[in-house]
């Protein structure tokens, strides 16, 4: 296939080697890495050679703005996923449940992404690694910073474990909006607060 033609760079943008980025084949070739892991290819088996032909470019192009394959999953993650969310400071009951809110929640994509790339996580030390890192760790993050302010504006106890509230706040949330433990809980128009009101009741200054 024939590579895509390189579009002037946006002012600004960074530059690989002397040449302008081609926002359209970035996007392409994001897209192949999601079109073919959607398809069932694992992420060990995924190549740049098959990347490069899906999206329509050549390697160099690939190369040209990720060091390898690991560094190219990872921004593939968090397009599929999106940015950590950040709260709106109102409270820290509010912050709490605005973050809640998106927990497990996933548009098309991601829905017929992930359970094709979930078994790899679970397989792949790697794979693993690059999950925590786009897409688990900073959502992680954005949530123990609320926690630490709670912290310090005298609202949560001064020992609080920032790692097993963080826990307690997201597990039951997650394992509910993915494999419906629980069906009962699928009526419950508030669960998001609730949860964050029992957890909040054990951990309040």
């Amino acid at each position: 296939m024939t590579e895509l033609a390189e579009l002037p760079a946006v002012p600004g943008a960074a530059r690989t080697q002397g040449r302008p980025r081609s926002s359209r084949a970035h996007e392409a070739i994001l897209e192949a890495v999601l079109d073919l892991i959607e398809e069932g290819t694992t992420v060990e088996a995924l190549s740049m050679e098959a990347i490069a032909a899906r999206a329509g470019v050549g390697k160099a192009t690939i190369y040209r703005r990720w060091a390898g394959k690991d560094e190219l999953l990872l921004e593939t993650l968090v397009k599929l996923k999106g940015p950590a969310p950040q709260p709106s400071g109102e409270s820290l009951r509010a912050d709490l449940i605005e973050l809640l809110s998106v927990v497990g929640k996933k548009d098309q994509r991601a829905v017929r992404v992930m359970p094709c790339l979930m078994p790899e996580v679970s397989r792949s030390p790697e794979a693993y690694r690059i999950w925590q890192e786009a897409i688990t760790e900073p959502r992680r993050e954005v949530m123990r910073e609320v926690l630490r302010r709670g912290v310090a504006s005298g609202e949560l106890r001064a020992d609080l474990d920032l790692e097993v509230t963080v826990s307690m706040l997201i597990s039951p949330l997650l394992l509910h909006r993915m494999v419906r433990w629980n069906p009962r809980l699928d009526e419950v128009d508030d669960l998001v607060a609730q949860v964050v009101d029992v957890v909040l009741r054990g951990v309040a200054a």
